[in-house]
């Protein structure tokens, strides 16, 4: 499970991605299934190309942008949603580690209180 490229998390910010892809997968395979208009070289070669290629485009965007977000998760600081500017806020990795019951580890420059 950790070699996965994409996380829930991932997935759920890919999710604005994902729908139009269904619907626009929809209307190609509708259009091959029940062809409405007829079927002429010209206008049906548009009709799917029109399709097609912002489909193409769109599962492209959708990978890269599930890379990069990803990667950014596992490059940088993460914080909850709408906590990174707020003072004394912890780290997300910070706070799994609480909860699994280890320290956090102790950057350079931090000081360990005594208040135990």
């Amino acid at each position: 499970m950790a070699n996965e490229i994409f996380d829930r998390d991932t997935m759920l910010d890919l999710v604005v991605n994902i729908i139009p892809l269904f619907i626009i997968f929809f209307f190609i395979v509708a259009f091959i299934v029940f062809n409405p208009f007829g079927v002429e070289t010209l206008p049906s070669g548009i009709q799917f190309g029109l399709l097609i290629a912002p489909f193409v485009l769109l599962a492209i965007l959708t990978y890269i942008s599930g890379k990069a977000i990803a990667g950014a998760e596992k490059d940088y600081t993460v914080y909850l949603p709408g906590q990174a500017t707020v003072t004394g806020a912890k780290p997300l990795h910070d706070l799994e580690a609480e909860a699994e019951g280890d320290e956090p580890q102790l950057e350079a420059g931090d000081e360990q209180s005594d208040d135990a």
